[in-house]
């Protein structure tokens, strides 16, 4: 058995292992969808939820022996990603930047203090 935080690091989840640690330690990183502790010991089957970058990973854990650095081709047989595949992207949108029409945005000052004097407010300075 391993600690949780040195298991994520070997399998590469982390690039660094206070980088992991940290991340426990912030309540990114659930076991069995509970709180977990950088110390905790995890066990073949573990599921863990790992929040990274504005994104969820979801692993199970398969060989929980792994504590020191391995290859990436080492480091995939150690879990099993559960991550529910991403949504396609809609082909109309591909390639769009958001554009606003011109004069759709905040009205100007000039055009504040005209809507001001429509409303009967005068400006001190015009």
């Amino acid at each position: 058995m391993g600690r949780l935080d040195s298991w994520m690091w070997g399998v590469r989840l982390y690039k660094t292992r206070s980088a992991a640690t940290a991340g426990v330690r912030g309540g990114h990183v659930k076991v069995n969808d509970e709180s977990a502790k950088p110390s905790q010991e995890i066990k073949p089957g573990d599921i863990l939820r790992v929040r990274r970058d504005a994104e969820e990973r979801i692993v199970e854990v398969v060989d929980p022996r792994v504590v020191k650095r391995v290859g990436a081709s080492v480091a995939v047989q150690a879990y099993i990603d559960r991550t529910p595949e991403k949504p396609p992207p809609i082909p109309e949108m591909a390639g769009r930047v958001a554009v606003r029409d011109r004069g759709s945005g905040r009205p100007t000052k000039r055009e504040r203090r005209e809507l001001d004097r429509l409303r009967g407010f005068e400006h001190p300075n015009p």
